[in-house]
């Protein structure tokens, strides 16, 4: 079995939603650097910091059969792997850019609703 980190460790002693309102402040952070002026540098690590909390959250989603939204993360997370994998053009272009952002505005918001309702399964 593979040893958890200490982060590991901290981060998923919490519950879901507060784990994924870790995942929806890091989005809110990167929302405003992809708009602002701020150093790619300083966003770069927030995105993949992302990626793991997704890791970290999405097997107790599943345990807890909440399968579909547990997808949706998924999703994020390729989104976030497909803008490691194209960094640099992502960066320099400012279409890309704005696009970015929107995305990471939509998520933000749809990680917020995922934080705040029942998994589908104990709400039925």
């Amino acid at each position: 079995m593979i040893q958890m980190t200490p982060e590991q460790k901290n981060f998923t002693q919490d519950d879901v939603p507060t784990r994924l309102h870790h995942l929806a402040n890091h989005l809110s952070q990167i929302q405003s650097m992809w708009v602002g002026d701020s150093s790619r540098d300083l966003m770069l690590p927030l995105v993949k910091e992302s990626r793991y909390f997704i890791e970290w959250t999405v097997p107790d989603m599943v345990k807890a059969d909440d399968i579909d939204r547990a997808c949706e993360l998924v999703d994020l997370v390729r989104l976030l792997t497909n803008w490691l994998f194209d960094w640099e053009n992502i960066w320099s272009d400012d279409e890309q850019k704005q696009s970015a952002s929107l995305e990471t505005s939509y998520w933000l918001q749809r990680v917020l609703e995922i934080s705040r309702t029942e998994p589908e399964s104990l709400s039925a």
